[in-house]
């Protein structure tokens, strides 16, 4: 009997213990009351959770591969334990690619920089990723989160991305073409994406500097990131994200800010973005991608947030298949000199079906803009134009588009909407949306429905 009584006492032990580890990170829920309605978005919260510094994995200044190593070593470890922080000290560290895991922060003490190799090969073996909206298996992102729950990057250090083998790979020569239209056309076919493998010699498809890929709880905050390869920040096929006071440059090709991609509760706020394309983009997929996964990017608010460069301070799209809503753009400034084209950018073409719906944007100001406030535009196929041909065409539905309280110095134009005869942009009202100076006319429009100006 007694015996009996230690096994159960054993199984009770083993069960609270797993539930334990499973609960042991607690959660912070930041409630935001939106034109659309309310969200609320939880982040993990790290304050007592146990500490490991990558010193004690064997960690080593100018040592790229023990380093490396000590890392990952101490997310395993932290993860093991069912939450923790990995400390990286104050210093430079040479370091290949970081993979994160579930109930684990990595956080970044003042003073500290990881600097990432920019050897494509310490980047591989493949992982399941993106490029432009299609899923493929490509080189891993320099810090990249697959499937987890409860993680974070965190701290007042800097993550930074050498540069000379990505700077080659801007280019886009014929053989890079050929394999991003091989791409495209696996999608077209619903091709496995275990077979779209992508790394050759002659694709060069970069990889994003921080991927959280189909993840859940993800908290990025304070730290400062310095170039990259592609995209910087690209929550995919995420719930609850939390980007606060992070700090970005890079000026590199399609080097974009923050690409929520089908992803749904977002919060981005007081970050600083120096760009070489978009701020933030939000994206939801490109074509079959977006129908096949069916998930759209929603629930995003944008607050508090100081734009250096960029192409626009929000563009929507162009991958937008999976359709994205109910987007607030509020209390945000884009500094004088800036080199912008538009504050919002709605943006796609007549392969994207999808659809966008309820985007706000209010109290905002900027100095000069190369465009205009309000851009759309249904025709935008960049280098797929003459790429690849219309497979099958999906109009996109647009409507709802509310502007408040918008101030630029000066601009080409206040609005121009461009919207197509088969199926017109519907409901946009601009309320107290100026300029103090227009260069050509306020507003160009064709294919437009009920437009209000105020």
């Amino acid at each position: 009997m007694k015996s009996l009584i230690n096994v159960i006492g054993l199984i009770v032990g083993s069960f609270l213990c797993s539930f334990k580890k499973e609960n042991s990170i607690p959660f912070t829920t930041t409630t935001i009351k939106a034109p659309f309605g309310t969200v609320s978005v939880k982040a993990p919260n790290f304050s007592k959770s146990s500490k490991l510094s990558i010193l004690d994995f064997g960690a080593e200044k100018g040592n790229q591969e023990k380093t490396t190593r000590a890392i990952s070593k101490a997310i395993t470890q932290a993860n093991k334990l069912g939450g923790g922080t990995v400390v990286v000290p104050a210093g430079e560290w040479l370091t290949g690619k970081i993979h994160l895991k579930s109930n684990v922060n990595l956080h970044l003490e003042k003073g500290a920089t990881l600097l990432f190799s920019g050897n494509p090969a310490d980047y591989l073996p493949t992982v399941h990723s993106t490029w432009e909206g299609m899923e493929c298996y490509n080189y891993s992102p320099l810090i990249y989160a697959y499937q987890c729950k409860n993680v974070a990057i965190t701290g007042e250090g800097e993550v930074k991305a050498q540069m000379d083998t990505w700077k080659i790979w801007f280019a886009r020569p014929k053989p890079h073409m050929e394999s991003i239209k091989r791409l495209y056309l696996q999608g077209i076919s619903y091709t496995p994406v275990i077979q779209r493998q992508m790394v050759n010699d002659t694709a060069h498809l970069r990889p994003q500097f921080i991927q959280f890929n189909r993840c859940e709880n993800v908290l990025l905050e304070g730290i400062s990131i310095q170039n990259s390869p592609f995209w910087t920040i690209h929550p995919y096929l995420c719930k609850n994200v939390i980007i606060r006071k992070v700090n970005v440059y890079a000026h590199g090709h399609n080097n974009d800010g923050v690409d929520p991609e089908m992803s749904q509760n977002v919060l981005i706020e007081d970050c600083v973005f120096d760009q070489g394309d978009d701020a933030i983009a939000i994206k939801s997929g490109r074509n079959p991608e977006g129908w096949r996964l069916k998930t759209p990017s929603k629930n995003i608010i944008i607050r508090n947030c100081l734009v250096k460069n960029g192409h626009q301070l929000v563009a929507i799209g162009s991958e937008l298949s999976g359709g994205i809503e109910n987007v607030w753009i509020q209390n945000c400034e884009v500094v004088d000199g800036a080199k912008l084209f538009h504050l919002l950018f709605i943006k796609t073409n007549e392969r994207m079906g999808g659809y966008v719906n309820h985007i706000y944007v209010e109290n905002v100001k900027s100095g000069k803009i190369d465009q205009g406030i309000l851009g759309i535009e249904t025709d935008v196929l960049y280098q797929w134009r003459n790429l690849v041909q219309t497979f099958e065409k999906r109009l996109t539905p647009i409507k709802n588009i509310f502007l408040n309280n918008v101030q630029a110095s000066e601009v080409k134009f206040i609005s121009r909407i461009l919207g197509q005869k088969e199926l017109p942009i519907e409901n946009v009202r601009l309320k107290s949306v100026k300029a103090t100076k227009v260069i050509d006319q306020p507003s160009k429009h064709e294919n437009v429905s009920n437009f209000k100006s105020e």
